[in-house]
């Protein structure tokens, strides 16, 4: 009985052991993805720091872009209407009528601090995304390492292409279409510098975030939640989305307007039925390599 009992001691020693080895190692992580994260918030330290030397250059042509008549996007939509006339001389934006105030006595100095805070997170995307690469390459195989080794250049790059889309697209025809809607003349738009600021990096950011889609459907599709069969069986579906999701974005009245935002996002979703795709041949092939000399 002594020696049974000895045995169970023994064990119960060794499972133990186990428990706290594996408790360490979950902490460990921890501590290491504590570390990525923190080297990820002192890099957007400095680019945010780094941007208030530009403060000047950030909200009068960048911020404020959107706002002027003689922003980049509404040039381009009147020499378009200019080389062909019947889209329309409605599609041609030559004023916009929006005062912003300011109904705080810190507002200005707020608006500063978040525009500079904002330019720091956007331009540290990539390198957020390269510590999540960091953390998460131990813990995949070699080949799993070579397939995903582009990952921050494809995610960075995607990201900054909605960024531009966001900026230069969705938000000025939505600022102009939102600051010229009235329900009655006798209402004058007046906005916050607030709410101004708010809805140029919500539309931007936005789009960025939307951008990552074929990233999405490339992870889903690596765990085999998502598959092209599904992905074209549902294009119907996608298709009436994305058309709401334009017209809910820039809820203007021609269909141009809704059309050059959907065009994007429909190329998206082609683009990740491709990327599916490809990830399903490559596992069959897999399968089909390890199957065929056992037959």
């Amino acid at each position: 009985m002594s020696e049974n009992k000895t045995q169970k001691l023994i064990d119960s020693i060794k499972e133990k052991g186990k428990t706290l080895e594996a408790e360490m190692s979950f902490f460990d992580h921890i501590d290491v993805l504590r570390k990525h994260l923190l080297r990820v918030v002192a890099v957007v330290l400095v680019l945010t720091i780094g941007a208030f030397y530009f403060t000047d250059f950030i909200f009068n042509e960048i911020i404020m872009g959107p706002k002027n008549a003689d922003f980049w996007t509404y040039r381009m939509m009147c020499e378009l209407v200019a080389k062909f006339p019947s889209i329309g001389p409605e599609f041609c934006i030559t004023k916009i009528d929006a005062k912003i105030i300011n109904t705080e006595m810190a507002g200005q100095f707020t608006l500063q601090l978040n525009s500079c805070v904002m330019v720091g997170i956007i331009l540290g995307i990539p390198y957020l995304l390269f510590e999540i690469w960091l953390f998460i390459k131990p813990a995949l195989h070699e080949h799993e390492r070579k397939s995903a080794s582009g990952f921050v250049v494809f995610a960075s790059t995607l990201f900054f292409i909605g960024i531009l889309f966001g900026y230069y697209i969705i938000c000025p025809l939505s600022i102009n279409f939102l600051t010229n809607f009235t329900v009655s003349p006798d209402i004058e738009n007046t906005f916050t510098i607030d709410s101004y600021l708010s809805s140029v990096m919500t539309l931007t950011l936005g789009a960025g975030v939307i951008f990552q889609l074929p990233v999405i459907i490339y992870i889903l599709s690596k765990l085999g939640v998502m598959t092209p069969a599904f992905m074209r069986a549902s294009r119907r579906y996608a298709t009436v989305l994305i058309l709401i999701v334009a017209a809910v974005v820039t809820p203007t009245a021609d269909p141009y307007t809704m059309l050059i935002v959907a065009a994007p996002l429909f190329l998206l979703y082609e683009l990740s039925i491709y990327i599916s795709a490809a990830i399903e041949k490559k596992k069959n092939k897999e399968i089909f390599g390890t199957t065929t000399p056992n037959t």
